[in-house]
């Protein structure tokens, strides 16, 4: 098992920065993908950003490209999420995840995440 830890959520007003951070602990299977995601009130879960851990490639939905940046530390036990240039749409609920990488998918991101953190809120004020 493994359990993922999210810190850096809060208040900010638009045009600020948060970092995110998710710790990974434990033993669970193999894992090669961290994710960042996101949830609106009364929506899915959608993704933010994913780094493969073992490459170090990342990517990016369209609507943080250019403002959001993902990192690894630690062989990838430990993935931050800068966000800058925040904007009230970017208010919601932040989860990390962890999984493996699966290239064969035309879905973002590119992987299968198996866990989940407790999630940690984001709030930009306009």
């Amino acid at each position: 098992q493994w359990q993922l830890a999210e810190s850096g959520g809060g208040s900010v007003p638009a045009g600020g920065s948060l970092r995110l951070s998710c710790t990974a602990s434990g033993n669970g299977y193999s894992v090669n993908c961290m994710g960042w995601f996101r949830q609106f009130p009364g929506k899915e879960r959608e993704g933010v950003a994913y780094i493969y851990t073992g490459s170090g490639t990342t990517g990016y939905d369209d609507s943080v490209k250019g403002r959001f940046t993902i990192s690894q530390d630690n062989a990838g036990k430990r993935v931050d999420l800068q966000m800058n240039s925040l904007k009230p749409e970017d208010t919601a609920v932040y989860y990390c995840a962890t999984g493996t990488y699966y290239s064969a998918t035309s879905s973002f991101p590119p992987c299968l995440f198996g866990y989940w953190g407790q999630g940690t809120q984001v709030t930009v004020s306009s």
